[in-house]
C-alpha cells in the first residue's frame, strides 16, 4: 500500500488547486464560432483558430442554426468568456468579427487571404508540432502598431487583451512553446497573422557535436579520427543545420528544456510556421456588440455635421423607446388593477346571489324548474283527455309516458315495503331474506325435499319453468325443462353450465 498523505501535503495541494483556479479565471477566454453558411474550408479555418487560442478556449463548442448572438452572450458570462471570434461568409468575401464582452467594442475585418494548417505544414520539409505545445498559451508579438491613429491603437489593445499577459520577471521559459506574430502594414493597411512553433538550440559547437547530442550518429566510414567529426563536421548536409546569427542568438536567463541548453549560455531561438496564416483588413469599428454607433469606417467617411445628426437621431430613438417602455408598464399596471377590481365585483355578486337564493328558499318561493315540469305534466294530461274524447277508450300506459314520468317524478320516494317470508326463511340484520345453511348448500331444509338438477343459468338463479326473457311476459321459452322433467330442450346451441347438485 502507498504512503498516506500528511496534513501539510494535503494543505499544499488544496492551496495549489486554489491558486490555479484563480489564475485560470483571471486570464481571458474566447469563443471561436461561425454564423450562417460558410463552407468546408472556412469550417476548417475555425477549427485551426481554436487550436491557436488553446488552452483558454472552447475546443468543442457546438453551434446550431437556431442560435443567435444573444445565446452566446448569455452563456459567456458564467463561463468567464471575454472575447468572441466570429467567422461569416458572403458571396464576395470572408469576414471576421472580433468582439469584447460584455459591452464591446466590435472590430470588423475582411479576410483577404488565408492558408490552413494542412497547407502550411505540407509545404515544409520538417515541421515541429506536438500536443505539448498547446498545453500553454502562445507568446504574442505585435509589430508596427505604434503608428498614429485611434483605430490602430484600438486594434493593438484588442489583440493584446485576447491573450494572457506575461510577467517577464516570473515567467517560466519552458511554458513558451508557440508564438503569434501580428504585423501591420501601413501602406496596404493590412494585418498579417502568423503562428509559429518555437525551439531553442545551443550555439558555439559544430554540427557533428549537435548531432551526437541529439543521439543521431552520422556515417564516419571516411573519417580517420573522431576529432574530424567534432571539428569539421564532415559528411553532414547543409540542410541538417540552420544558419544562426545575431538576429536569433540570445543568452538564456533560465535552464531551458533541450540537450545543451544551459543557463547563461548562448542559444539560438528558431521559429517554424505551423499555421494558420491570415491576412486581415480592418473595415469598421462599432460601439457595443454590433448595436452601437460606428466609431471608424475604412470606406465611408462622414463630416462632423453628419455625425452629429446620426447621434441626435440615435438619441431620439432611445428616448422614444424609453417612452414606449414606460407606457407599456403603465398599461400593464392599469390592466392588473382593472382585473383585480372585476374579480372583487364578481366575488361580491356571487355572495349577493347566494344570499338571495337563501332568502327565496326560506320564503317558500317555488323553483322555476318545477313550474316547467308542472306545465309539461298538464300538457300530457290534456293529450290523454283528448284521446279519450276522440277514441272513446282509455289510452295505453306507455302512450303518454311523459305525463306518467312527470307524475312519478313529482311524487316522493315510496317507503320500503317489507315482504313476507315463507317458512324456513329468516331475515338478516338489514332486513334482507336469509337462507338456511342447508338451503345454501343446495339441499332442502325442513319439509323441503332436495332439488334435482341445477337451477342456475350463466351464474344466476332462475325460477321454476326456466329463465324468463324480455317480451315473454312470464312464459318459458319453448322446450324448457319443467320441474321433475328429465332431459329438456333449450335455446339452440345452449348448454347449461354444470353446478352443484347436478347428477
Amino acid at each position: 500500500m502507498g504512503k498516506t498523505k500528511t496534513k501539510n501535503q494535503k494543505k499544499a495541494r488544496v492551496q495549489a488547486a486554489h491558486v490555479a483556479q484563480e489564475q485560470f479565471g483571471a486570464v481571458p477566454h474566447s469563443f471561436v464560432f461561425h454564423r450562417g453558411q460558410i463552407g468546408k474550408n472556412v469550417t476548417q479555418l475555425v477549427q485551426d483558430m481554436r487550436r491557436v487560442m488553446q488552452p483558454y478556449t472552447a475546443e468543442s463548442l457546438k453551434v446550431r442554426k437556431k442560435n443567435v448572438l444573444k445565446d452566446f452572450v448569455a452563456v459567456a458570462g458564467p463561463l468567464g468568456v471575454t472575447h468572441f471570434l466570429i467567422f461569416t461568409k458572403t458571396p464576395s468575401s470572408i469576414n471576421l468579427r472580433l468582439a469584447r464582452l460584455p459591452k464591446g467594442p466590435m472590430l470588423h475585418f475582411r479576410v483577404v487571404r488565408y492558408s490552413l494548417v494542412k497547407d502550411v505544414v505540407s509545404s515544409l520539409k520538417r515541421h515541429r508540432m506536438h500536443e505539448q505545445q498547446f498545453s500553454h498559451h502562445p507568446l504574442l508579438v505585435l509589430n508596427n502598431f505604434g503608428l498614429e491613429g485611434l483605430h490602430i491603437r484600438l486594434m493593438a489593445t484588442m489583440f493584446q487583451n485576447m491573450f494572457p499577459s506575461i510577467n517577464v520577471h516570473k515567467v517560466n521559459l519552458n511554458t513558451i512553446k508557440r508564438c503569434v506574430l501580428l504585423h501591420y502594414d501601413p501602406l496596404s493597411q493590412e494585418v498579417e497573422f502568423r503562428h509559429y512553433s518555437l525551439k531553442v538550440v545551443p550555439v558555439g559547437m559544430s554540427r557533428g557535436v549537435k548531432k551526437l547530442m541529439q543521439e543521431r550518429f552520422p556515417n564516419m566510414n571516411k573519417l580517420d579520427d573522431i576529432s574530424e567529426l567534432l571539428l569539421k563536421g564532415a559528411n553532414l548536409s547543409e540542410s541538417e543545420a540552420e544558419q544562426d546569427g545575431d538576429h536569433n542568438i540570445t543568452e538564456l536567463p533560465q535552464l531551458y528544456s533541450g540537450r545543451g541548453n544551459m543557463r547563461s549560455q548562448q542559444s539560438a531561438v528558431r521559429l517554424t510556421e505551423i499555421g494558420p496564416r491570415l491576412t486581415l483588413r480592418l473595415v469598421k469599428i462599432e460601439e457595443g456588440l454590433g448595436e452601437g454607433s460606428v466609431l471608424y469606417h475604412a470606406v465611408i467617411s462622414k463630416t462632423e455635421e453628419e455625425l452629429q445628426e446620426i447621434l441626435s437621431r440615435k438619441e431620439r430613438e432611445l428616448q422614444q423607446k424609453e417612452e414606449r417602455r414606460r407606457k407599456q408598464e403603465l398599461n400593464i399596471t392599469k390592466k392588473k388593477e382593472k382585473q383585480e377590481e372585476n374579480r372583487k365585483k364578481s366575488l361580491e355578486g356571487m355572495k349577493r346571489q347566494r344570499r338571495q337564493q337563501g332568502d327565496s328558499d326560506e320564503s317558500g318561493v317555488e323553483d322555476p324548474g318545477k313550474e316547467e315540469d308542472q306545465a309539461a305534466a298538464d300538457e300530457s294530461e290534456d293529450e290523454a283527455e283528448y284521446y279519450r274524447q276522440a277514441v272513446g277508450e282509455e289510452p295505453d300506459e306507455d302512450m303518454f309516458s311523459k305525463a306518467k314520468r312527470k307524475r312519478v317524478a313529482d311524487r316522493g320516494p315510496t317507503p320500503f315495503k317489507k315482504r313476507k317470508l315463507g317458512p324456513g326463511k329468516s331475515t338478516g340484520r338489514d332486513g334482507a331474506p336469509k337462507l338456511r345453511k342447508s338451503k345454501q348448500a343446495g339441499g332442502g331444509g325442513e319439509g323441503h325435499p332436495p332439488r334435482k338438477g341445477g337451477k342456475k343459468l350463466w351464474g344466476k338463479k332462475i325460477g321454476e319453468g326456466g329463465p324468463k326473457f324480455k317480451g315473454q311476459k312470464g312464459k318459458p321459452w319453448p322446450g324448457a325443462r319443467k320441474k321433475g322433467q328429465a332431459g329438456g330442450g333449450g335455446p339452440k346451441g345452449f348448454r347449461p353450465r354444470p353446478g352443484k347438485g347436478r347428477p
